[in-house]
């Protein structure tokens, strides 16, 4: 990257990632020595590896660190996106300055609506999210573990039918 579009960009030296060209940078830290970078687009994690904010579950920050669950994607019902959450990832940062913030604003609003349905044998959210250079919202479904995956399924692609 060349030391121009670094600096309009914001990015701190060192940065191994490749940001899109309307990718700009909100906030920087460092955990372990590598750099955690909050983007327009997502949260880069150490190893050059972007979350989108969309597929961030959950970030919380507790003073010296800061933990991400983030989602991937199982699968489709209608133009519903199945969720499963992954294992946490906790980042203790030597340097935050202000990128808790910035990844609890992003992250908070990604998120237009949520609410929770019960199912038999768990329950599953139903979350309507911003994707980063995307015009409109996309209705992700996170299931419990437990909760029966056809009936998940088959809810999911009622509600996204009602949404459209």
């Amino acid at each position: 990257m060349s030391w121009l579009r670094r600096k309009l960009t914001g990015l701190p030296e060192g940065f191994a990632g490749q940001l899109d060209p309307n990718e700009s940078v909100a906030a920087s830290g460092t955990s372990g020595g590598e750099l955690v970078v909050a983007t327009s687009l997502g949260l880069w994690l150490p190893g050059a590896e972007r979350l989108g904010w969309h597929l961030i579950s959950k970030a919380t920050w507790d003073g010296s660190a800061l933990t991400v669950i983030a989602a991937v994607e199982t699968g489709t019902a209608g133009s519903a996106v199945l969720l499963a959450d992954q294992p946490p990832r906790r980042l203790p940062l030597e340097q935050p300055g202000k990128l808790p913030q910035a990844v609890q604003r992003r992250v908070t609003q990604s998120v237009v609506d949520r609410h929770r349905h019960e199912l038999p044998g768990g329950g599953a959210w139903f979350v309507r999210r911003r994707v980063p250079g995307r015009d409109g919202t996309i209705l992700q479904v996170r299931p419990d573990a437990g909760a029966d995956p056809a009936a998940v399924a088959a809810l999911a692609e009622k509600v996204a039918a009602r949404l459209v």
